[in-house]
């Protein structure tokens, strides 16, 4: 697994150098991923769906409020709750990352052999399951597994 990390960190470094704009985290960018999924999300949907506590998805929420990223907006069922939206800032930031993510990796995929590229295609549905069932593992179940 540190092998995919170590993989998804060098293309946030190289991407973070050919993207106009202000750096974002990596949960800042989740979580314009998950409101572009999902919009009209709130905070604590979004932080259920990010597998992180509510306080830390409000930060991020005003961080990318302030950025121009996100605009919050009254929930008509529930006065007290707020929906999430992106702006066109972050629609065209996303696709723009989307294309430049894409571009990179085909231009490193062609330096490989033919049968490197083909074992990663085999891979990808693997990889796909693990990440839905990571996905849908409880945090109490994850805590339970690590410390035993």
């Amino acid at each position: 697994m540190e092998d995919l990390n170590g993989l998804r960190r060098v293309v946030r470094r190289r991407l973070r150098v050919d993207l106009p704009g202000p750096a974002l985290t990596g949960s800042q960018v989740e979580l314009l991923r998950v409101v572009e999924a999902t919009p009209g999300i709130g905070v604590a949907a979004a932080a259920r769906a990010m597998h992180l506590a509510g306080n830390s998805v409000s930060a991020l929420v005003y961080q990318l409020v302030d950025a121009g990223y996100l605009r919050r907006q009254t929930d008509p069922a529930d006065r007290r709750a707020a929906q999430l939206h992106l702006t066109p800032a972050a629609h065209s930031r996303l696709g723009a990352w989307r294309a430049s993510r894409g571009e990179l990796v085909g231009e490193a995929l062609a330096h490989l052999s033919a049968a490197d590229r083909a074992t990663i295609v085999r891979a990808l549905p693997a990889l796909r399951r693990l990440a839905a069932v990571l996905s849908t593992v409880d945090e109490s179940d994850a805590a339970e597994a690590v410390h035993g």
